[in-house]
């Protein structure tokens, strides 16, 4: 069979799934048990490295994801009250993220005036801020208990993360935990998932150097990335961060990048750990912590020029130039202009429009 029937036959099975469309309300996530024994009947994506996707409740996810990370997320972790959870589409912003608020949340044992002792510089951040569905997918079903275990054992008040779309979090996590997430234009996190991509994918045994930025273009598109659309899954943390402004926390890339000082004190507040008028007079804790987790400041530790952590891939892959408006470099007007109005169609009602369409 060629490919072009493959995926004919692939888009065949996504309307007999029903998939929703963009604008369609977040649908409720499935059962645990109705995500692993249904694997092979969901629609299915090869021409996205380095995983082959699936495709459940119109989100296109790693099938490692779907087979073993979600599972055992939804049986193995517990949620608490204390927990917050950092959550983004990939390449949006997510290490600097977690590197705010570990640096926040963890000031009084780690004072971030004294940078060259911190873990932030001998830890990558995704490494102290750890993925739970990631991770659970890596462990594979005979190592989920003991990693459900492993996140148990750790002291509240955790902070933890995720790439899933809001849908398809477990319900107890999201009625117990409060969400902070965090968007990006979509033109720059296409660009920056391409570029990781093409870095990242011999970890997994996978070839990405022919993978083409149009190829990678079409297919975000048509919402066909990893954990896409991108556009719908920054729609059902927006619309929930509407409705429950106090569960979740809503922030932009790019507000965070213009004004960083604002944006941690608002993060430092909604996680419960907001800075006093005292830290921030004499102490100068919210500029000690911006300039510890800058890209600069990020990048020139030697845990992220060399080496890997938990997640298999080398920690310099995680950073790059972290600014907005790359896209610039890597996309016709033509092309910018096309998925600004895919974009743009698929949030219309939702009362949230990203900034700097082309």
């Amino acid at each position: 069979m060629d490919s072009g029937a493959a995926h004919e036959e692939e888009d065949a099975a996504a309307q007999q799934q029903g998939a929703a469309p963009a604008t369609a309300a977040p649908p409720s996530p499935p059962a645990q048990e109705e995500v692993a024994p249904a694997l092979e009947s969901l629609p299915l994506e090869t021409r996205c490295p380095p995983f082959p996707l699936r495709q459940l409740n119109g989100f296109w996810l790693p099938e490692i994801t779907l087979a073993a990370g979600v599972p055992a997320l939804r049986a193995r972790f517990t949620p608490r009250p204390t927990d917050v959870l950092l959550a983004s589409f990939p390449k949006s912003g997510t290490t600097w993220l977690k590197a705010l608020a570990f640096a926040a949340r963890n000031r009084a044992a780690h004072p971030p005036s004294d940078p060259d002792r911190h873990p932030l510089r001998r830890s990558n951040p995704h490494d102290l801020v750890r993925f739970l569905e990631v991770e659970f997918a890596l462990a594979g079903e005979h190592a989920s208990g003991a990693l459900g275990d492993e996140f148990e054992a750790l002291p509240s008040p955790r902070t933890l993360a995720t790439h899933l779309p809001y849908s398809l979090l477990p319900e107890r996590v999201r009625s117990e935990c409060r969400i902070v997430y965090v968007c990006r234009d979509p033109k720059d996190a296409l660009v920056s998932t391409w570029l990781f991509t093409r870095k990242a994918a011999p970890a997994f045994g996978a070839d990405a150097e022919g993978f083409a930025f149009r190829e990678a273009f079409e297919l975000f598109c048509e919402g066909r990335s990893i954990c896409g659309p991108q556009w719908r899954h920054v729609r059902e943390y927006w619309e929930e961060s509407v409705r429950r402004p106090g569960g979740v926390l809503f922030l932009r890339y790019e507000e965070m990048l213009l004004a960083p000082r604002s944006s941690l004190r608002k993060l430092a507040e909604f996680m419960g750990c907001g800075f006093s008028g005292e830290e921030e007079e004499e102490g100068g804790a919210v500029d000690a912590i911006v300039e510890l987790c800058s890209l600069g400041g990020l990048k020139s530790a030697e845990v992220n020029r060399s080496g890997s952590g938990k997640l298999p891939i080398d920690n310099k892959a995680f950073f790059r130039k972290g600014g907005a408006g790359n896209w610039r470099n890597h996309m016709t007007p033509e092309m910018a202009r096309r998925l600004d109005r895919i974009v743009d169609d698929a949030l219309r009602g939702s009362g949230f429009a990203f900034a700097g369409s082309a």
